[in-house]
């Protein structure tokens, strides 16, 4: 039964149609911003160039490209092209596409199966694909803006290439500006300042800055000229790329990591703001600031950790967005603190000795005696209370005697670690004193 609401594509008219499809390349060399795949010696001109073409992931943000590489791959190697979405197929539709494909090539036809957000596929459904594309039935290109290493299965992934589509930058963002003006057959109604806010409203996605573009076509005047607060005025920002649950999330959250461990506060705050901007848990970022303070600073600065909790408290006592300058302060606080992890790596030191030297006993002498028997049996005899010493420091064994004595903690030469340093040095020369009876 034919849906009389909808019309066929080829009998749409232009006005009807966006922006962003009507200017659609009909080449690989009109893509933009993706040289290194399309270009004269990029990889897909180089695959073309010699008539081989295999299964591939294309890897990037949204509006980067991907759908019409794909289709435009089809047109140079002849292929049948079909496209699928991941969110709205199944396995049983999946068949259907693998017996045609069947049928096509026994009449001597390629087909090439587009599939989009391929990575919404289950690990099942992405097996069902591994048949088809060893015997040559098809040819399969997904396409996915998360990290394919993550979501899609390693068998699937050995049989295919990944290519990575890159956001658009300023220079392909002008491209497209450019395109537009000449379709449209007039400027974009923008000052210059206000012609780069709007390649960053757009965050990199093509189709979302030609969807703006006719936004503000629709909203002006020939002749009319906007400065910047004028378009965020009539156009709303485009979402910035993050999904809280994936690639995004560790990505950033990775890149906070390293720099406050690298020492740069205003990437730091870069980093944390850009998240809290996106919708990120504010709890979460505290959590992470109070790990870093233990992972890369410790001993080095043992108020990092407190400042940490502090901030947590702040923001949960302030809420938003009073609230996050307190973990900005910490974000600065961390990445200007001496780093060291000596603490992180003898703790990692110590948890692997502990699991591989099974449960020998503590020394006797350092074990309480709450009943008769235990104190006939040795326990606490002999322990020397350090405060009773000139120094403070009896300089027992403290490890089981099976053991010996173990060394996992070693301060590095940075902030209050350094004093710490000092102080291990003096108890570990009183220790030797004391075990060979020399002052």
């Amino acid at each position: 039964m034919t849906d009389l609401f909808v019309k066929e594509l080829s009998n749409e008219p232009n006005q009807d149609r966006p922006l962003a499809d009507l200017l659609r390349p009909q080449s690989l060399d009109q893509v933009v911003g993706q040289d290194h795949l399309v270009g004269e010696e990029g990889t897909l001109t180089r695959m073309i160039k010699s008539g081989r073409l295999g299964s591939l992931v294309f890897w990037g943000p949204p509006g980067s490209g991907k759908t019409t590489v794909a289709r435009l791959l089809a047109q140079n190697v002849d292929y049948h092209f079909h496209q699928i979405s991941a969110i709205f197929s199944g396995v049983a539709e999946l068949k259907k596409v693998f017996e045609q494909a069947r049928d096509l090539k026994r009449s001597g036809k390629r087909t090439l199966l587009f599939v989009d957000e391929i990575h919404r596929f289950n690990r099942a459904q992405q097996d069902s694909f591994l048949p088809v594309m060893e015997d040559g039935t098809l040819v399969l290109i997904g396409a996915t803006t998360e990290n394919p290493s993550f979501e899609l299965n390693s068998a699937l992934l050995s049989r295919a290439q990944v290519l990575i589509f890159n956001a658009h930058d300023s220079e392909a963002a002008e491209q497209l500006l450019v395109r537009a003006e000449e379709h449209q057959d007039r400027k974009v109604p923008l000052t210059a300042d206000a012609r780069l806010a709007l390649a960053e409203m757009a965050d990199g996605d093509g189709r979302a800055l030609l969807g703006l573009v006719e936004e503000l076509f629709a909203a002006t005047q020939p002749g009319d000229e906007l400065g910047r607060e004028d378009l965020e005025r009539i156009v709303q920002r485009r979402a910035p790329v993050y999904d809280k649950g994936q690639d995004g999330h560790y990505n950033l959250i990775s890149a906070l990591h390293k720099t406050i461990r690298g020492s740069d506060p205003d990437a730091a705050l870069y980093y944390l703001t850009r998240m809290l901007v996106s919708g990120e848990d504010p709890m979460f970022l505290a959590r992470r600031l109070i790990r870093m303070a233990v992972e890369d600073i410790g001993m080095a600065d043992p108020l990092a950790l407190p400042q940490c909790i502090a901030a947590r408290d702040a923001y949960q006592m302030l809420g938003s967005p009073e609230g996050e300058l307190a973990l900005a302060q910490a974000a600065v606080y961390l990445a200007t603190a001496p780093k060291s992890n000596a603490v992180y790596t003898a703790y990692k030191q110590a948890t692997s000795f502990a699991k591989q030297s099974g449960s020998p006993m503590p020394p006797k002498n350092i074990l309480n005696a709450p009943t008769k028997l235990m104190e006939n049996s040795g326990y606490g005899d002999g322990y020397i209370y350090d405060h009773d010493t000139p120094e403070g420091f009896s300089g027992q064994d403290y490890f089981p005697d099976d053991l010996g004595r173990q060394e996992f903690y070693h301060p590095v030469e940075r902030g209050f670690e350094r004093d710490v340093q000092k102080r291990m040095d003096y108890f570990k020369r009183l220790r030797l004193s004391k075990s060979t009876g020399k002052s």
